[in-house]
């Protein structure tokens, strides 16, 4: 145990120059909370003819991405989370669906679990010239889990939609409400029913202008439509039995499975693809805590360690081409530690 400790902490807030096959299996097991990466491309670019990206076939470079694969769900914890971000191709005029063909011989091959597939929508992609195709937009970055104890702070993902929600100075008007008194009053509701149906309206009302709740909604038996088409549940149950159910809106964003944002450049970078430090930022919320390990074992121009140290995050990466390291290094060096990240949007 404690030669495994002294390994760890030989490579923390490291990059590790080196082929990822290779150097990963020097890694502990259990030990990272997070791996997050975004291996080369399927024949995108030439990377000097190192490493991972150059294969003749499709499934070749599936093959070798699953070599690295195992090794990534090895080292992470019981509570860890792996994460990988991969492009698609054309090949003959037709995509090969390679994130997909990777995330099912994953699926496969390992005892994992995908919990989510999180699209990347680029706000400005790179325009096509080919006339008989739409410009690609978007891309994977699929969530694999090992068991069911995976941390998921779902609070904090995109948490921002939340504070400019919440930052609105709406007004409450002195009618809110109103009208669903003179809705109950025209009902068929029996007199019971409109008892309880304006005292639970009057509570509600109170939450609202109380700033409990940002607003709310009101169905009556025989004059609004059934919730959600009539499907069986518990709204459809209450207004069956009670004659009205009151639907209450806390007005936080719903967390969706999509982040937004632009691709990014970096002056002076010499690597050729640059996530964004945003999207990087927004999973790290999600799926770590402070002083937690992130590993990306194609750290290219080192954006997961750059947003791990702002983050107080601890983290290892591995490049195999020696000029990325030297950037890298020296660009994460620059970094200052702080938990109050400027907002990315």
């Amino acid at each position: 145990m404690d030669k495994e400790i002294n390994q760890l902490n030989d490579i923390l807030n490291k990059v590790i120059c080196g082929d990822a096959r290779n150097v990963l299996r020097e890694i502990p097991s259990n030990c990272v909370d997070l791996v997050i990466t975004s291996p080369p491309y399927y024949k995108q670019r030439e990377y000097d003819g190192m490493g991972i990206g150059n294969e003749k076939t499709v499934e070749e470079y599936i093959d070798n991405l699953m070599k690295v694969c195992r090794d990534c769900v090895r080292v992470i914890k019981e509570t860890g989370s792996v994460v990988f971000n991969i492009g698609d191709k054309y090949e003959n005029g037709s995509l090969l669906l390679v994130p997909y063909r990777f995330a099912i011989e994953v699926l496969k091959r390992e005892k994992v679990s995908l919990v989510n597939e999180v699209t990347w929508v680029k706000i400005n992609p790179t325009p096509r010239q080919d006339q008989t195709k739409l410009v690609s937009s978007k891309e994977p970055f699929f969530i694999f889990v090992k068991s069911n104890k995976f941390y998921f702070n779902k609070n904090a993902f995109m948490d921002f939609l939340d504070i400019l929600r919440n930052n609105k100075n709406k007004k409450v008007g002195k009618d809110v409400g109103k009208k669903y008194f003179e809705v109950i009053e025209k009902s068929n509701l029996t007199e019971e029913e409109k008892r309880n149906a304006k005292s639970e309206l009057i509570m509600v009302i109170n939450e609202v202008k109380t700033g409990k709740l940002e607003s709310f909604r009101m169905k009556i038996r025989g004059i609004h439509s059934m919730p959600y088409g009539g499907q069986e549940g518990g709204r459809k149950t209450h207004i069956e039995k009670d004659g009205f159910t009151i639907i209450r809106i806390h007005g936080n964003a719903i967390k969706r499975d999509i982040i937004e944002s632009p691709v990014e450049t970096i002056r002076g970078n010499i690597h050729p693809a640059v996530y964004p430090e945003f999207i990087i930022q927004e999973f790290l919320k999600l799926l770590t805590k402070k002083d937690d390990i992130v590993l990306d074992p194609f750290i290219g121009s080192g954006t997961t360690g750059v947003v791990a140290k702002k983050m107080l995050r601890k983290f290892i990466g591995i490049e195999i081409n020696s000029e990325y390291c030297k950037y890298t290094e020296e660009r994460i060096s620059k970094i200052k530690p702080d938990s109050t990240l400027e907002l990315f949007i």
